[in-house]
């Protein structure tokens, strides 16, 4: 990556780099990897709102700790992907272009899910998790000083 991409000195650059892999491994082991707990038939949501509305309508039918992991946990579990992204690269600290490919990563990765039947294909995972990274890019903004570009 070249220097114009950066927006922190070597040293920090590096620390970060560092830090969005073990990152990056947790959230692989989280998503990925879960023993035999495959799906026997493909599950997935299209519905925008659709199950977010269901958790919150329907709270009294589950328990404290479905509700709060599905719409709280997906939006927490996505603030750091929201920090290290743009914080690799500077190109998207711009709202536009870091939604795209946050968009696009946060469908491949329900889509792998689906494909591998080790989670759901589910549309408000992605607004959720979009929504995590949105709030982690306006803490990395606002924590950094201006850059020019």
């Amino acid at each position: 990556m070249n220097a114009n991409a950066r927006h922190f000195p070597k040293p920090v650059y590096f620390i970060i780099l560092v830090l969005f892999t073990i990152y990056c491994l947790i959230m692989i082991k989280l998503l990925f990897i879960r023993g035999n707990n495959l799906w026997p038939t493909y599950n997935y949501n299209i519905i925008p709102f659709h199950t977010i509305k269901s958790l919150v309508y329907h709270r009294e039918y589950y328990n404290t700790d479905t509700w709060v992991k599905n719409l709280f946990g997906n939006i927490v579990m996505f603030i750091p992907l929201g920090v290290f992204i743009p914080a690799l690269n500077r190109k998207l600290l711009r709202p536009g272009v870091f939604l795209f490919v946050i968009v696009l990563i946060l469908f491949l990765v329900e889509s792998t899910q689906l494909i591998t039947r080790v989670g759901s294909f589910d549309i408000d995972d992605i607004i959720l998790n979009t929504l995590g990274a949105m709030i982690g890019l306006a803490f990395l903004k606002s924590i950094t000083p201006r850059v020019p570009r």
